[in-house]
Order: C-alpha cells, then sequence, then structure tokens
C-alpha cells in the first residue's frame, strides 16, 4: 500500500512540473507560429512543389493563383502530389480578362475548382502510364493520363517537363484544365 502511494505521489508530482511553464529555459524564447507549412525555412532540403514553383520563371501567374486560392500551404505539405502545373504561357492562352477575374476574392470557389482539378493526391510516374489511365483529382473530376508514342500527355495536352520535389511530382503543361461542367 505504501509503494502504491509513493508511486501516485511521484505520478502526480510530475504532472504539476511538467505543466508549468519553463521560465529558465530555451523553449520559453519559442513563440507559436502561426503561419502554415509554407513557412517553414529549410535551405538544405529538395523543394516543394511550392517552393520549386516559385523559383520557377515560367510558373509566375500559377503562383499568383496560388495565393489568391489560399492553396500555398496545402500543396506545401506532405503530400505525395502530382500537379499539372500550366505554365505562363498557358494561362496566356485563356480569354482575356480571365485570369485577374479569376483571383478577385468573390470568384475564389471557381479558382479553387480549377486549380484543384490540376491535383492528384498520390504520385503518378512517367514509368506507371502505359497506355490511357484515369486520375480522380481533388475536385472529384478525372483527367486522363496517356502515353501515345512515347510522349505523355493529360487531357491530350503534352506534358513538357517533369519536375520531382520533396512532395511529390510536377508535370509541366503548356495550358490549363478546365475542368467538366
Amino acid at each position: 500500500m505504501k509503494t502504491k502511494r509513493i508511486v501516485a505521489i511521484t505520478l502526480l508530482t510530475a504532472a504539476f512540473a511538467c505543466s508549468k511553464p519553463a521560465e529558465d529555459t530555451a523553449t520559453s524564447a519559442i513563440t507559436p507560429v502561426e503561419e502554415g507549412q509554407s513557412s517553414v525555412q529549410d535551405d538544405e532540403s529538395q523543394k516543394n512543389i511550392v517552393q520549386t514553383a516559385v523559383s520557377s520563371p515560367d510558373h509566375k501567374t500559377l503562383v499568383a493563383a496560388l495565393k489568391a486560392a489560399s492553396y500555398v500551404d496545402a500543396l506545401s505539405n506532405a503530400g505525395p502530389f502530382t500537379v499539372f502545373a500550366p505554365n505562363d504561357k498557358g494561362f496566356a492562352k485563356l480569354p482575356e480578362g480571365t485570369v485577374e477575374d479569376l483571383v478577385k476574392p468573390e470568384n475564389k470557389a471557381k479558382l479553387q475548382d480549377i486549380l484543384e482539378y490540376h491535383v492528384y493526391v498520390g504520385v503518378i510516374r512517367e514509368s506507371m502510364v502505359n497506355g490511357s489511365m484515369n486520375l480522380n483529382q481533388v475536385n472529384g473530376k478525372n483527367v486522363t493520363l496517356t502515353r501515345e508514342g512515347g510522349k505523355l500527355k493529360v487531357n491530350g495536352n503534352e506534358i513538357l517537363a517533369t519536375v520531382d520535389t520533396s512532395n511529390g511530382i510536377i508535370y509541366v503543361i503548356d495550358n490549363v484544365l478546365l475542368p467538366p461542367q
């Protein structure tokens, strides 16, 4: 019985000691981070999807769209993701004023739907594609990934480049994929 009391007192003491703020330790200098995963600074590791897009001179419009849709943190997370990333030339093919209209706050849901149509949860490597396969995108709609004559295409659009990232893979395309209505 005496042993049980000693154990109980020890556990209670430890619990109270752990609940007190540590005034004299280095951890008291740590402040909570109010930013998401995209705020993590790491110059050593491979870049994630967003970091890769930000450093690309050909994806400025995509980065602006991700910011307007509040998707920077989502695509900075662990993933894994397969992203079909339209380059600036692809966005320029949209009717004049479309991009400017989509990034307005009142069109955020529409922009999110379009961006979600470019993202698959999981990694699909080129070597996995033989013939044709449908991928269910984040917005619930399907894209078709095909290999035709040695070339990889998504919804008939040729994939121009493949970029491995720390949280998935980017397939660069020169068209914006619009979800079916």
